[in-house]
């Protein structure tokens, strides 16, 4: 057994076809095949159920395949340690971002990752949050922009920002005049949110069942941008965070008065992770990009 043979059993394991394995790990089917029966031979047991049609791992096949992933992930962690000692801030660094941050967010960290760390190749992933910490979990990736606090054990963070909540109207809404808004002006309004899964709603709802707004619930979003357009077309009103706000005709966005709802954005890294100061960097990085946000959104502001 060597880790060839776990990369393959575990691409057999991922795809369910022999076929498809082969085609990821770059040989032929039989070739394949002829090593998976070899390793089953070498065990002493069946890993896979084969039929013309699927190919299932056995209950046993299923342990050994988990155990194989915790070897191929302490693999790469020996090989990320390995290039940390020799470049610390070079490398591949997989950057996670859930959607109502990644869109707005990432057009501003780029360029400064990209000046500030030229030897780093960045790889930016856009999902939600519990997808997120389950490739934080598998290694698959090394930091991601989370909303705080995450209870998780294996995590560490680090918050970078606070994002206030600001509640977009339209022109014609009779809110539209107010400079700031009482939450409790939002009493009786029917606010437009986002699908399940996404953090931005549990925070609006929080605040819905304070004040006694209530969801519209003939219409859920899946977007931010979607959202926008609705508040645009006088369907309702919703709250965007900061972070997303773009001035533009049609719509207001009005701040709350203190205390403001807000959520904390932090950076979440593996406690084992061993780029320690490549994340302390890109911290630092992270505010910098907000700022510029916010710095832009101002400009816009005083333009229109």
């Amino acid at each position: 057994m060597n880790l060839r043979d776990l990369h393959y059993l575990i691409a057999v394991a991922d795809l369910r076809s022999f076929v498809q394995a082969a085609d990821r790990c770059c040989i032929s089917q039989p070739t394949l095949s002829t090593q998976i029966k070899k390793l089953e031979d070498e065990l002493g047991i069946q890993l896979f159920e084969r039929t013309n049609k699927k190919v299932l791992p056995t209950e046993l096949g299923e342990r050994i395949i988990a155990s194989a992933r915790r070897i191929l992930k302490e693999q790469a962690i020996i090989k990320e340690l390995a290039a940390t000692a020799q470049d610390p801030l070079a490398g591949n660094l997989r950057l996670g971002a859930f959607p109502t941050v990644a869109s707005y967010l990432f057009p501003q960290l780029v360029p400064l990752i990209k000046q500030a760390l030229p030897r780093i190749r960045l790889i930016l992933v856009e999902e939600k949050t519990e997808q997120l910490i389950q490739q934080l979990k598998s290694g698959q990736m090394d930091c991601a922009l989370l909303a705080l606090p995450v209870y998780e054990d294996f995590l560490e963070s680090k918050a970078v920002f606070d994002d206030e909540f600001l509640l977009a109207v339209a022109d014609s809404h009779p809110l539209a005049f107010n400079s700031v808004v009482e939450q409790s002006d939002l009493q009786g309004e029917h606010l437009l949110l986002l699908d399940e899964g996404h953090c931005l709603r549990g925070h609006a709802l929080q605040v819905c069942q304070t004040v006694g707004a209530d969801e519209e619930q003939d219409v859920r979003a899946t977007s931010l941008e979607t959202l926008r357009q609705m508040v645009h077309a006088g369907t309702g009103v919703t709250f965007i965070p900061q972070v997303a706000v773009r001035h533009e005709p049609g719509i207001r966005y009005i701040p709350f008065a203190a205390p403001a709802p807000s959520r904390t954005i932090g950076l979440v890294w593996r406690k084992t992770s061993a780029r320690g100061e490549l994340i302390r960097q890109l911290s630092g990085l992270v505010e910098k990009a907000a700022i510029v946000d916010r710095a832009g959104q101002i400009d816009a502001t005083a333009a229109t």
